[in-house]
């Protein structure tokens, strides 16, 4: 029998603590749960109010991995949730408001992947994202060089953009936006891919085509779809390593020069936090949200 935790008052299973979930480095379950509880105070801001998607690895990235977007099965009735709009009608997912239901959550083993709107109001989008992917041999050095232009050029509309690793091998933009919806926000993403790709055509491709992609920098618009989620940041990624999507200085994306420099792993954050806090709070704050241009 799983052995219960009370977290703020609430009885949480967690299980298997002794399991390596990351056999290149002997990373356990333990050592999972144990991140996520102490990075909960910048973790969360980033979850709450966003209906989550699950990639569930439970027996590590060697294991199967699965998307769960309904509640899953056995949801603590203390665990909140709300009914979002899909295409195929209106469902029902799990809303990461607190530190229990982060701390059950995480026992599930899995990323966090949200959507670029809230529950109360998925008509409108408050983020814009754009997941830079790398086609060897480019890297994420690639991305940051992209990166840097699509700063640039976001600010020329007024828009601050702000960097994280993907937890993988790229690279990801977000911004804060209001006023608009999921599909004006895509097509606004999608006119910077294309501009990007004309000012740097030996270094950005806007399409996914897989032909066209090595040595470029994929510049996927398409995650601002409503339907689509990204990788929160601080969420732990089902990679070899257990990799965290971090936030990154303009001054790191700059300096960037070897792919192993932005590499961040679970033990890593924590320091990265103590000294800089959080520096994706900024997207916290709507009165630094940008309208896009008309």
């Amino acid at each position: 029998m799983a052995p219960i935790t009370e977290v703020e008052g609430r009885r949480v299973a967690l299980s298997n603590l002794e399991k390596v979930l990351y056999p290149a480095s002997g990373f356990t379950k333990g050592e999972l749960l144990h991140y996520y509880a102490t990075a909960a105070g910048v973790l969360l801001p980033h979850l709450r109010d966003r209906a989550v998607s699950f990639l569930r690895y439970p027996d590590g990235p060697d294991g199967q991995l699965f998307f769960t977007k309904n509640v899953p099965p056995g949801t603590p009735d203390w665990v909140t949730t709300a009914e979002v709009p899909r295409s195929e009608g209106p469902a029902r997912m799990v809303l990461v408001q607190d530190l229990p239901s982060l701390m059950w959550a995480a026992n599930l083993v899995t990323e966090f992947h949200t959507h670029q709107w809230t529950a109360d109001d998925p008509g409108e989008a408050d983020r814009l994202v754009f997941d830079l992917d790398p086609g060897p041999p480019a890297t994420v050095v690639q991305c940051c060089e992209v990166a840097q232009w699509l700063r640039e050029r976001l600010a020329a509309d007024g828009i601050e953009a702000y960097a994280k690793t993907s937890g993988a091998k790229g690279l990801h933009l977000l911004a804060g936006v209001r006023g608009a919806s999921s599909e004006r926000v895509s097509e606004y993403a999608k006119a910077l891919a294309v501009e990007a790709e004309r000012a740097l055509p030996r270094l950005v491709v806007h399409r996914m085509t897989r032909s066209l992609r090595p040595g470029k920098v994929f510049v996927d618009w398409s995650q601002n779809a409503a339907r689509k989620t990204t990788a929160a940041p601080y969420t732990v990624r089902a990679r070899e390593v257990p990799a965290v999507s971090t936030p990154v200085t303009w001054d790191e994306v700059a300096g960037c020069r070897r792919a192993d420099e932005f590499v961040f792993r679970a033990a890593d954050v924590g320091a990265r936090v103590e000294e800089d806090g959080d520096l994706l709070a900024p997207l916290l704050d709507p009165e630094r949200a940008a309208e896009l241009p008309r």
